[in-house]
């Protein structure tokens, strides 16, 4: 392949089926001008997607850290890449057809533009409460943004210039990369175009508070390395989860406590009604994501529920900086 115009880098894991999903979709994109070159990176897979990924025509990397990371493999993707724009996604996600057509226009029309995404969805929303609520956790309003996901178009330009992803970075990645880019005078653009759908495949409890416990990590070790710098992602995210964790189990334990002493359940009934009160506030404010009133009561259980779990995450990121200790990685699937 000579010249390629778009590199695309996919990053997988034992992804199987989702593999050859992801992989078809990039084969089936709307015309672009120019060849786009596939380059698949496994991180030890054992059920055989690097040979899956051959056979799709991808140039296939192998790589196998002692402290696996998602930036680990899209660095080793696009600095063998040959286009000047990279197009990174995960192994269980598929890209809708039009997105790249649409990006490349946007890039070509904005040169202050660094990196281009658009909107990622459940592929099978209907299939747990987890991935129905998680869903809209992905939508974010189009426009200039702060950061985007591990689904987006970059120019390999500014890439190089930052010298790439943090790889010492186990979650968290893609905004501390766009805060670094930002600081070059570069923006982020979220354009009104589906991207990709993605199976998170989520049925169990302990995935849940897993992916929420890694969120926490990242927030805290991002908002720390970046507190000092002219973007300082997630700062007041992590004293607003630290607040509102407090709040919502000194509540719970002021309740319980005030129903022993006075041998009543009145207390537990007002804090239920007051639990009840931020969760359909929380789902009224989020009515602009949906219009399902039982998926927007859910999604107002979670946005109060995460935030122990994110917490834990926080206060474990802590404890391991005390300990001069590196956490290793979260793995939620």
């Amino acid at each position: 392949m000579k010249n390629p115009s778009v590199s695309v880098v996919v990053i997988g894991r034992n992804e199987g089926q989702r593999l050859a999903d992801c992989l078809a979709s990039i084969k089936a994109v709307n015309p672009i001008d120019g060849d786009i070159e596939l380059i698949y990176v496994d991180s030890n897979s054992q059920d055989g997607s690097p040979e899956l990924a051959e056979t799709f025509g991808a140039k296939v990397l192998r790589v196998l850290p002692q402290r696996p990371c998602a930036a680990i493999g899209r660095n080793a993707g696009w600095r063998i890449a040959s286009a000047p724009f990279i197009l990174f996604l995960d192994g269980d996600t598929r890209l809708h057809p039009a997105f790249l057509q649409t990006a490349l226009q946007a890039l070509a029309a904005h040169p202050e533009v660094a990196i281009v995404w658009g909107h990622r969805r459940e592929r099978y929303p209907e299939r747990t409460l987890y991935n129905r609520v998680l869903d809209l956790d992905w939508i974010y309003p189009p426009g200039i943004t702060d950061f985007c996901g591990g689904d987006a178009l970059m120019r390999r330009e500014v890439l190089e210039s930052v010298g790439g992803f943090s790889e010492d970075l186990i979650a968290g990645e893609e905004p501390e990369l766009c805060q670094r880019i930002r600081a070059l005078g570069n923006t982020i653009l979220h354009i009104d175009q589906p991207m990709t759908d993605h199976d998170l495949a989520m049925t169990r409890w302990q995935a849940y508070w897993k992916r929420a416990l890694r969120a926490g990590h990242a927030y805290a070790e991002v908002s720390q390395r970046m507190k000092n710098t002219a973007f300082p992602l997630w700062v007041s995210e992590c004293k607003r989860n630290a607040i509102h964790t407090g709040v919502l189990l000194a509540m719970l334990v002021g309740a319980l406590t005030l129903a022993v002493l006075i041998s009543d359940v009145w207390p537990l009934l007002a804090l239920l009604l007051t639990y009840s009160f931020l969760i359909v506030r929380s789902a009224y404010k989020a009515r602009w994501k949906c219009s399902q009133p039982v998926t927007l009561l859910l999604y107002g259980v979670h946005s109060h529920l995460q935030q122990i779990p994110i917490a834990l995450g926080q206060l474990g990121y802590w404890v391991n900086r005390v300990r001069n200790r590196r956490q290793g990685l979260i793995e939620y699937k």
